[in-house]
């Protein structure tokens, strides 16, 4: 198993020390679920729809309520995603330990092509891993590809409502203050069109719990050019909210 360097050396062992299912039992939840990244689009929808907190995901920074709604007359559990590859599979991985079986995550993007809008709608189809959950989840590779029925749930939901998206390659760092232009020019080349910090880590880990998953990312800020742009992203609330029903309605359908 030893390699030259540790982040290389995959082990595919199915029985790990810790295990998500032998500390969190199953509860009485819905099988599909949303993550989204979100927290005023969530407070957004939990003042709209009934629902009721089901579990509390805990950790020394923070707890994560994970919410049932009655999404018109259909039951979907809900929970606000934290940021990071780390954050993701291990949400993955007790969410399924709690009884969720299928997944949709939504969430904003740094842009590495000016012309994508604040707000246009990418559904990625494969992660250039640059993080390091991943490789613990999948062997070493370059890219890891997203779960055809999640994205083809996605554009599914899209195209019946009309909303306009492209599907692309994405970047996931660890580390976006280092996000330098050597780097932006190498992703670029290698036909990326986003950045973000989770990806890699959701398909991998989804790939390993067998569950499938699907991602809606929204252009935010802007990487292509003199200098960084946030263009005021975090601000577009109601980009947010449409977001959050479409990914609701997509892991509905999945």
């Amino acid at each position: 198993m030893r390699q030259d360097f540790p982040i290389l050396e995959y082990d595919p062992d199915p029985h790990p020390i810790i295990r998500a299912r032998d500390h969190i039992a199953l509860v009485d939840i819905a099988e599909a679920c949303v993550l989204c990244f979100f927290r005023d689009a969530i407070a957004k929808v939990l003042e709209e729809y009934p629902h009721r907190e089901v579990f509390r995901l805990k950790s020394e920074s923070h707890h994560n309520p994970v919410y049932e709604l009655d999404w018109h007359g259909k039951k979907v559990a809900l929970m606000q995603a934290a940021v990071g590859a780390p954050h993701a599979a291990s949400h993955l991985e007790e969410l399924t330990a709690l009884g969720c079986r299928k997944y949709i995550a939504c969430g904003g993007a740094g842009v590495l092509n000016r012309e994508l809008a604040v707000g246009h709608l990418i559904v990625p189809t494969a992660a250039v891993r640059d993080e390091g959950t991943s490789y613990h989840y999948a062997p070493p590779s370059r890219e890891i590809a997203a779960d055809f029925a999640g994205v083809a749930v996605i554009e599914d939901i899209l195209n019946a409502r009309s909303v306009p998206y492209i599907t692309a390659k994405t970047w996931t760092t660890d580390a976006f203050y280092r996000e330098t232009r050597g780097k932006f020019a190498l992703r670029k080349q290698e036909g990326c069109v986003t950045v973000e910090m989770e990806c890699a880590a959701f398909f991998a880990a989804a790939r390993y719990l067998g569950v499938p998953f699907g991602q809606i990312l929204y252009a935010g800020d802007n990487l292509d050019g003199d200098m960084w742009d946030s263009r005021d992203w975090h601000t577009r609330e109601d980009i947010r909210a449409g977001l959050l029903e479409l990914a609701i309605e997509a892991a509905l359908a999945l």
